[in-house]
C-alpha cells in the first residue's frame, strides 16, 4: 500500500513563497513518476507539475511556469513543490500524485495514488 502525505500548506500573502512536500511510503520513491495537481473551488482538478522518476524531465502548467519549481529526493523517499511569486489564483487544496509510469502524465485519471491534500490560500 502506498501512501502519500502532504505538508507546508497555509496562508500567505500575494507575492510570498511556500514549499510543499510529499512523503511517500509504501514503496520506493524512485519507481513512480510523481504530479502535483490543484483544486480551487468549483474547479475542476487541474495538472500543477510532475517530475519523471528519474528527476531528469519537469513539465509545468503555464500558468505556473517560471514561479514554481519541482523537485524530488529519492533518497529521502520526498516531493517538493517550491512556489513563489504566489498569486490569489493559486489558492485552492494541492494535491500529490504518483504513478507507475517513467514519464510524467498531466491527466489526474493516469496517477494511481493520491494524498489527502494540504491547502494554500494566496491573499491579495
Amino acid at each position: 500500500q502506498v501512501q502519500l502525505v502532504e505538508s507546508g500548506g497555509g496562508l500567505v500573502q500575494a507575492g510570498g513563497s511556500l514549499r510543499l512536500s510529499c512523503a511517500v511510503s509504501g514503496r520506493t520513491l524512485s519507481a513512480y513518476a510523481m504530479g502535483w495537481f490543484r483544486q480551487a473551488p468549483g474547479r475542476q482538478r487541474e495538472f500543477v507539475a510532475g517530475i519523471s522518476w528519474s528527476g531528469g524531465g519537469t513539465h509545468y502548467a503555464d500558468s505556473v511556469k517560471g514561479r514554481f519549481t519541482i523537485s524530488r529526493d529519492n533518497a529521502k523517499n520526498t516531493v517538493y513543490l517550491q512556489m513563489n511569486s504566489l498569486k490569489p489564483e493559486d489558492t485552492a487544496v494541492y494535491y500529490c500524485a504518483a504513478e507507475t509510469s517513467a514519464v510524467v502524465a498531466r491527466r489526474a485519471n493516469e496517477y494511481d495514488y493520491w494524498g489527502q491534500g494540504t491547502q494554500v490560500t494566496v491573499s491579495s
